[in-house]
């Protein structure tokens, strides 16, 4: 799942503190709603013999290790660049992204086999009592606020860490439709339903935690943003004055934000420092109307275009 961050005309960004503060708020709030749906949920799952209800609390405890997780990256990543890190340390929120892929992962590998094994002995398997089943709707409905709140934020402030919590906050809601479905079998005469929809949620929560932790791993590799917004880019390079043409747009994922490599074409029979001036205006024009970081110009005579970037080494 690649949770892209839509971007408007002007390509307006947020700094670091602004998003890092942002980060902050909506974390916070989300740490209040699974303190207390995590506790209600498991109690209340104990008390009314519901395995669906506590998986779902238990899904709830791992969304305030994601919170922390969140808040932890929002911390690290508005840190300035260093000798170290000249780039800055944005892929902090990356490597928050694979931790939290991980974290999901691993509940709900622990959920589907805590299911299973219930599954097995049917027999204990009892009725729960409905004041499960309100529980869960009420988890329902916290979650599904949580996620429209939260996404909202993270679109504004474009942080792909905060859209991926608000959608595992979704997949809280998700699961807590599934988990009041089961129990409404559950207290209709079919037993078997509450394990299964604690397998199911289980499955859920397993799938979630892959996907954040496949796109994580990917952009640590280095993976170019999408065709859109590279064609925005090169729209702007394009766009600025003594430009003659574009060529070799190259992007990888820093984080919220993107380093970009381009050639730029100018007038053959201008100076260098005339050359030199249109790369820094075409830098600064990229810089002010899109998400990026770093841009590396490499000027080229517009009647000849640079090919060593086609080079490769031969071999002996």
């Amino acid at each position: 799942m690649n949770f892209e961050i839509d971007d408007d005309s002007e390509h307006a960004s947020h700094s670091a503190s602004e998003r890092a503060a942002a980060a902050q708020r909506s974390t916070w709030v989300s740490v209040g709603v699974n303190v207390v749906m995590a506790t209600l949920q498991v109690v209340v799952g104990v008390l009314a013999k519901s395995q669906a209800l506590i998986a779902d609390g238990i899904h709830s405890l791992s969304d305030l290790v994601s919170d922390f997780v969140v808040l932890l990256a929002s911390h690290h990543s508005q840190k300035d660049a260093d000798e170290d890190h000249p780039y800055g340390h944005q892929r902090f929120e990356t490597a928050a992204n694979l931790v939290l892929g991980a974290i999901l992962l691993s509940v709900g590998v622990g959920m589907v086999w805590a299911a299973l094994k219930k599954l097995e002995a049917p027999e204990t398997i009892g009725t729960v009592h409905s004041i499960a089943l309100w529980v869960a709707l009420a988890a329902l409905v916290s979650k599904e606020l949580l996620f429209r709140y939260m996404l909202g934020v993270a679109k504004r402030v474009k942080s792909s860490l905060l859209i991926a919590n608000a959608w595992h906050a979704r997949s809280d809601a998700a699961s807590s439709l599934v988990v009041a479905i089961g129990l409404v079998g559950n207290m209709a005469g079919f037993p078997l339903l509450d394990p299964i929809a604690a397998l199911i949620v289980g499955f859920m929560v397993g799938k979630m935690g892959w996907e954040f932790g496949w796109d994580a791993i990917h952009d640590l590799m280095d993976r170019a943003v999408d065709e859109e917004e590279v064609a925005a880019i090169r729209a702007t390079l394009v766009a600025t004055p003594g430009v003659a043409g574009v060529h070799d747009v190259r992007t990888r994922k820093m984080g919220d934000m993107i380093v970009v490599d381009a050639h730029i074409e100018v007038d053959a029979n201008l100076t260098v420092e005339a050359g030199h001036n249109i790369a820094v205006a075409a830098r600064a024009a990229v810089m002010q109307r899109h998400r990026v970081l770093n841009l590396m110009t490499h000027v080229d005579p517009a009647h000849r275009p640079d090919h060593d970037h086609d080079a490769r080494p031969t071999a002996p």
